[in-house]
């Protein structure tokens, strides 16, 4: 009798593991009963992380699929498990039993209906519930809700929770993200690259509930990981670190030159040689930032973490070395004339005393101009060196 092949796989249940005996059963058994619930052909992988407390074991007593993954992290584990998956979707939850698999059928509908990636909500604001005792109230009404609207504020998401881990996704978009986090910044940098691709991303009301392990702990830490997310977003967003900051004290810069050379009298006070010193060090430090943001954008799309941005081809036509050179050039030699005039001026008074109120705002100037032109020559062959792969 010629055997049939079994039926393909839609939903693959990936959970990562690391001693969870108290509830892994509970959430296998759940996954399959939202299977059969929702009528699709599906399968539960359990990614351990190396459990000691016989997981491994319940899970095939509990008909799921065991990968074994020795690289620690909430990460690896989830690319080992989702690497073996054999579904055309994926979802995606944690075996503590906070996540209620019997939910699985409101993010297959979306998933079903054309979304790349379907997001789970805990929070009340986007119609999800966290019952008493699910979730430490210093993430619930801080470090969620604070974090969740920073990402929308920088990226744009259309994402209330952004720390939720139960969320679905098709497998043509997981492959085309290409992650790179192996740790607790693994879920964020899902959402953000999905973002970033344009893909359809819907979010759904799930229900928080109490964590329920009993023999330890959850393995989240609340300040590292969250300070974990937080560095990951200004890496992520070379625009928010590098280059707002730096047009910033650029216009600190010109703000305080445009009051510091007229000798302009403010609120009662004479804005002098000592503001120009300091709007000189706003200019440097906002073209070194500036410098920053074009180079670590360009370092990133290179190497796949950002996706390639239009407006960086758009600069690389228009920055080209020689017009660096010619900037970088002219403002040198506008410093350098600023600088021997006052030389001059020095010479004729003998070498002795100089009015400093009046030769500070040749010298700090020409200093400056000096200083920028030079980085600006500089910066032209190297930030060339980089544009070379995109012509």
């Amino acid at each position: 009798m010629e055997k049939r092949d079994s039926p393909a796989i839609e939903l693959s249940v990936v959970m990562p593991c690391l001693n969870e005996a108290d509830t892994l059963s509970i959430c296998i058994d759940k996954a399959h009963a939202a299977f059969a619930q929702c009528g699709c052909a599906g399968e539960v992988i359990v990614a351990d992380n190396g459990s000691q407390d016989g997981c491994p074991e319940i899970a095939e007593a509990h008909g799921a699929r065991v990968v074994s993954v020795a690289q620690r992290g909430y990460g690896s584990a989830l690319m080992a498990g989702i690497a073996a998956a054999r579904g055309r979707f994926v979802l995606m939850g944690d075996a503590d039993d906070s996540y209620d698999f019997l939910e699985i059928p409101n993010f297959l509908r979306e998933l079903r209906a054309g979304h790349d990636l379907v997001q789970g909500c805990r929070l009340p604001s986007g119609g999800g519930r966290i019952l008493p005792g699910a979730m430490p109230v210093l993430h619930r009404w801080l470090g969620n809700p604070l974090l969740s609207r920073l990402a929308r504020i920088m990226f744009k998401l259309p994402i209330r929770d952004i720390y939720c881990g139960m969320r679905g996704f098709t497998r043509e978009l997981y492959d085309a993200l290409d992650q790179r986090c192996t740790g607790m910044e693994f879920a964020t940098e899902m959402i953000i690259r999905s973002s970033m691709q344009g893909a359809r991303i819907r979010e759904v009301p799930i229900t928080l509930h109490p964590d329920g392990r009993k023999s330890h702990g959850p393995h989240l830490r609340t300040f590292r990981d969250g300070w974990r997310t937080l560095r990951f977003f200004l890496l992520y967003s070379p625009r928010w670190i590098f280059l707002l900051p730096g047009l910033g004290l650029l216009a600190m810069g010109f703000l305080g030159y445009a009051l510091a050379l007229p000798g302009t009298h403010l609120l009662g006070a004479q804005i002098g040689a000592h503001t120009l010193l300091v709007a000189s060090l706003a200019l440097l430090m906002g073209f070194q930032f500036l410098l920053f943001a074009v180079v670590s954008k360009a370092v990133a799309e290179s190497i796949g973490l950002l996706p390639e941005d239009p407006r960086m081809k758009k600069f690389f036509r228009v920055a080209t070395l020689e017009r660096g050179i010619l900037l970088g050039g002219g403002a040198l030699v506008a410093g350098l004339a600023l600088i021997g005039s006052t030389a001059i001026e020095w010479q004729r008074a003998d070498f002795g005393p100089l009015d400093y109120a009046s030769t500070l705002r040749h010298v700090v100037p020409g200093i400056t101009l000096a200083a920028l032109g030079i980085q600006t020559v500089l910066s032209s062959f190297f930030v060339s060196m980089l544009g070379m792969g995109r012509r």
